[in-house]
């Protein structure tokens, strides 16, 4: 059952991120730079999450040879092609695009969450 809730949290995660790739202009234009800044960091942020998400999931779902070799790649690969589509579903917007600054701000947090899970989340039982 765990495992379930495991993936529910990944689709719910990415159902969010959607939702709020679907508003067509989050700017909020009296913060002036400070507005990219926080954008930046929310798109870091989110995708930090997003990683960790499917690390646990995965490592919940696979038997842990298994997780070693393939969660680790399947986690980053799945996010990073997550914020492809999400970029590009942002193409479709009114009033926003498509960036391949974000993408790559998106790896900074997928980057991000690797380190996390690997000196927080990952340690080994004592």
């Amino acid at each position: 059952m765990k495992k379930f809730f495991y993936w529910l949290e990944v689709i719910l995660w990415c159902g969010l991120i959607f939702f709020f790739s679907s508003i067509p202009d989050l700017k909020i234009e009296r913060l002036g730079f400070w507005d990219f800044i926080l954008r930046k960091i929310v798109h870091i942020t989110e995708y930090c999450i997003l990683v960790i998400l499917f690390f646990r999931a995965f490592k919940t779902s696979l038997i842990y040879e298994d997780y070693i070799k393939k969660g680790y790649f399947l986690s980053i690969f799945l996010s990073f092609l997550y914020a492809i589509s999400d970029e590009i579903h942002q193409y479709f917007v009114p009033a926003r695009h498509f960036a391949l600054t974000d993408i790559f701000i998106d790896t900074i947090g997928i980057i991000l969450g690797i380190f996390l899970w690997n000196k927080i989340f990952n340690k080994p039982k004592t």
